[in-house]
């Protein structure tokens, strides 16, 4: 019997592969290992094959590609529905076969190993900054129980940080000091680190041109640039602007029924990465707003008039991820609209 779809399972050593024929009629349904998984589908004929948008789902996509096969990976969450009662991988897998003949299904772009080279610079990045959030808190907490205060803002504990790596003794029992001293280094290190990856996403970006399209846009920096493209590429797998925008979760939810329109919060069902970046993007481009008006646009001003301003950097956020999919596939620079 010749499989024409396949519903792969991905995991880690076992894998489960659930294979179709033309006639629905179910020609496997069984566990591979790792090492056994590429041999098996080099020796099938062409075929679809659905996975779920997961880890390392992209390397296995690309990797099947090779041998001819028709690779579609799937949001998990558009799989839940298919999968029958009970969990197991043999489920999963059938659920996944479902879903990928489906005609209305969405599916992921499979992105490039350059595409996914850049989105460890900011993975990593992200980790860092965490890292350093919860440094600094739990420094300023420490401290603070001693009657040390230090104020808000990053430059503030890195300037304390220096301070102490520089020879100030606070007054304190040696213990403490020596515990001080040690979360400084650690901060002043971390800092570093982190200095040294928006560098490098400040290079990419000078050497991107599609990432210098994008920072024409106001309020989209080198980070977030980078970011879009390494997330999505030149962004032909949305239609329009507005599902790109959905993707991202920065759409209002549809509860809608009975002819009746009701539109609620953000969705925030999308890339969490993208959408802080942008949100935070935006945030900047209030505050230089508020300081330098006359470089605002009309449309701006007139929004912050009528709506609370974290709200109207989220309507902001949405209305540039619409002019970003336009300037990638239109792959022109940014125009603003005059009035």
């Amino acid at each position: 019997m010749q499989v024409t779809t396949i519903g792969l399972d991905l995991a880690k050593n076992i894998f489960q592969v659930h294979g179709i024929t033309k006639d629905d009629e179910v020609a496997f349904n069984r566990p591979l290992r790792r090492a056994q998984l590429l041999s098996f589908f080099s020796k099938l004929e062409p075929c679809l094959i659905g996975m779920e948008a997961c880890s390392s789902a992209h390397h296995w996509a690309r990797e099947l590609t090779k041998f001819g096969h028709d690779v579609r990976l799937i949001p998990p969450i558009y799989v839940k529905p298919y999968v029958k009662r009970g969990k197991s991988d043999a489920i999963d897998a059938e659920a996944i076969c479902e879903a990928v003949t489906r005609p209305t299904m969405r599916f992921v772009a499979i992105k490039t190993v350059e595409q996914q080279s850049l989105l460890s610079v900011h993975r990593a990045r992200s980790l860092l900054v965490r890292q350093r959030t919860q440094l600094i808190n739990g420094l300023r907490g420490m401290v603070a129980e001693f009657g040390v205060y230090i104020a808000r803002g990053l430059a503030r504990v890195i300037s304390f940080s220096e301070d102490i790596l520089a020879g100030e003794v606070l007054d304190l029992p040696d213990i403490a000091n020596d515990v001080i001293h040690n979360l400084c280094e650690q901060l002043t290190a971390l800092h570093t680190r982190l200095r040294w990856y928006e560098e490098r996403l400040k290079q990419i970006a000078k050497e991107d041109a599609r990432v210098r399209l994008l920072r024409t846009i106001p309020g989209v920096g080198a980070v977030t640039a980078s970011a879009i493209i390494a997330s999505i590429g030149d962004g032909h797998q949305f239609s329009n602007g507005r599902e790109f925008a959905a993707w991202l979760g920065l759409t209002p939810a549809n509860k809608s029924s009975g002819g009746k329109e009701k539109l609620g919060h953000i969705t925030k069902m999308g890339d969490q990465y993208l959408r802080s970046l942008l949100v935070v993007g935006m945030t900047s481009l209030v505050r230089q707003t508020k300081s330098h008006p006359e470089r605002a646009s009309k449309w701006l001003i007139s929004l912050l008039e009528r709506k609370p301003a974290r709200l109207a950097t989220v309507a902001m956020a949405n209305k540039t991820a619409r002019i970003v999919w336009t300037v990638l596939t239109r792959n022109q620079p940014y125009t603003p609209h005059k009035a």
